[in-house]
């Protein structure tokens, strides 16, 4: 597996102008441990609501490794993509956008492998579905496989995504048996469906159980995070965004959670 760290934000963006943002941004908000990396899932909404909000959002969680869904896809959209890492102090390969919604970004305090698109099947004329994996540590803890996801609006079908995304990483040989795997998303369902429970039953679901849609007024727990070969998992306290216009960021509420390895 390649241990690099790959310039991200391109189009407009560079690691220079990443460095001279974070220091016009003052001190971060917490203090990274070697040992414990924290994961963000959110659903931008294709960026439809207003950008900056949704940044302002990552920029007080300060993930390490930010999952995302609904990442615009229209032409052009990669300059409005790194626009927002930049503003959400954050890195973006540049890539997934070509494949579906699915994307990550990482802190530059994190070291990354390239992250992955890998399609999944549908039906024709139907939306595009994909996952986004890379491998991620802090400097001087394990590595660490991270996914996002975004399940169909379809039962069955998230049913056989899930069974694919987890058979592929099985099978993945850069995806040890015993690896430390996360996994994040918008599964489009709450913890009673099919396709929530064969994730859980894989896997540990490390977030709690704060419902995170529609933001404006929350009936619905859709977004969640699942990790394995952690010793200890904190999910996050809702009460580092108060203050904040969530509702203006996206129709989603974002997830994080703290975990050591």
């Amino acid at each position: 597996m390649p241990r690099t760290h790959p310039v991200r934000g391109r189009e407009p963006d560079s690691v220079q102008e990443h460095l001279r943002t974070w220091a016009k941004m003052g001190p971060m908000s917490r203090t990274a441990s070697p040992s414990t990396l924290r994961v963000v899932t959110y659903n931008l909404r294709g960026l439809k609501d207003d950008p900056a909000a949704a940044a302002a959002v990552v920029r007080r969680l300060d993930p390490d490794v930010l999952l995302l869904q609904e990442v615009p896809r229209y032409p052009g959209s990669s300059y409005a993509i790194s626009s927002f890492a930049r503003q959400a102090g954050l890195l973006w390969s540049g890539r997934t956008r070509l494949v579906s919604g699915t994307s990550l970004m990482t802190h530059l305090r994190v070291e990354s492998t390239d992250s992955q698109d890998r399609r999944l099947k549908v039906g024709l004329r139907e939306n595009p579905r994909s996952y986004t994996l890379a491998q991620v540590r802090q400097v001087g803890g394990p590595w660490v496989t991270v996914v996002s996801v975004h399940l169909s609006l379809v039962g069955a079908q998230r049913v056989d995504h899930v069974r694919t995304v987890l058979a592929e990483l099985a099978d993945d040989p850069r995806v040890p048996d015993d690896g430390a795997l996360v996994v994040g998303g918008d599964l489009n369902e709450n913890h009673e469906g099919e396709a929530w429970k064969i994730v859980a039953g894989e896997l540990v679901e490390v977030s709690d159980d704060r419902l995170t849609f529609p933001a404006s007024r929350p009936q619905h727990r859709l977004d969640a995070l699942f990790s394995r070969g952690h010793h200890q998992a904190r999910p996050g306290d809702p009460a580092l965004l108060e203050g904040l216009d969530l509702r203006a960021a996206s129709d989603h509420l974002p997830v994080w959670v703290d975990l050591t390895f």
